[in-house]
């Protein structure tokens, strides 16, 4: 039997967490919330995603500084989304996998996940 892949999701906008969230378990992920970016990444120590889906823009510690930590000592899969297009350069050379800008399509955001998880592998 295989197991649910975890996808950890980071945003401080709570609508677009529970829609996510919804979303992404009828399509059969195990999902955990992060509304900021330390608690992303103390869950990312505890909880052990397969993949991450983090937001830039937060208060506190942003999606760029989770990615300056992070980057140097793992290899998770992350996929960075902004609303903000100017983000995309500057997201993928800290180590983000992919970019989407916000807002963005769900389908399309899940065919992201499944690759960047098939490459994973």
């Amino acid at each position: 039997m295989q197991t649910k892949k975890k996808i950890l999701l980071v945003d401080d906008e709570l609508s677009i967490l529970r829609l996510l969230t919804i979303k992404l378990k009828v399509s059969g992920y195990d999902v955990m919330t992060a509304t900021d970016g330390q608690e992303a990444l103390d869950l990312i120590d505890s909880a052990r995603p397969d993949i991450m889906l983090l937001d830039v823009i937060m208060p506190g510690i942003d999606g760029f500084e989770v990615l300056r930590r992070l980057r140097p000592a793992s290899r998770l899969p992350i996929i960075v989304y902004s609303a903000r297009t100017t983000n995309k350069h500057e997201a993928l050379s800290l180590g983000a996998n992919d970019f989407l800008p916000k807002p963005f399509d769900v389908d399309e955001l899940e065919k992201r996940i499944a690759l960047l998880l098939d490459h994973k592998g």
